[in-house]
């Protein structure tokens, strides 16, 4: 047997492999598709959504800076005390609903993921779904 036959008999193998009668092959790679389409769905949104929040908890950093700047401009220990409050607080409050729009846009991405995952009817053991608990909390 030659070299070129056996080249062009092993690159004909997968497409053969694709067009079975059944379609099953060539069906199920259409699934996974499906599938890996919905993936990168999510993923776009969950980069979205963690720019966000890293851009929020950093605006939060520099907010607080500024603030106990001017607390610390004061020139007595009361108004200090007031102004570093203030700022702690403020600051607090930011990271808290930094974290608070966090996790519902994660939430949101996998419940779309799941949903659009189910819907393409992928064999088991396609899905990376059990993998969302490894996701950032975003503190």
């Amino acid at each position: 047997m030659s070299l070129g036959l056996v080249l062009a008999f092993s690159l004909a193998l997968p497409a053969l492999a694709q067009t079975t009668s059944t379609g099953a092959t060539a069906t199920t790679a259409t699934k996974i598709a499906c599938v890996s389409t919905a993936v990168a769905t999510r993923e776009a949104a969950i980069d979205t959504a963690v720019t966000a929040h890293a851009d929020a908890v950093n605006t939060a950093y520099k907010t607080r800076a500024i603030e106990l700047a001017g607390a610390y401009s004061n020139t007595t220990a009361k108004t200090v005390q007031a102004g570093v409050k203030v700022a702690w607080a403020d600051f607090s409050k930011s990271v808290k609903s930094a974290a608070t729009k966090w996790k519902s846009a994660r939430n949101s991405a996998w419940s779309t993921f799941r949903t659009s995952a189910k819907a393409c009817k992928a064999p088991v053991g396609v899905s990376d779904s059990t993998n969302s608990s490894a996701e950032v909390s975003g503190q």
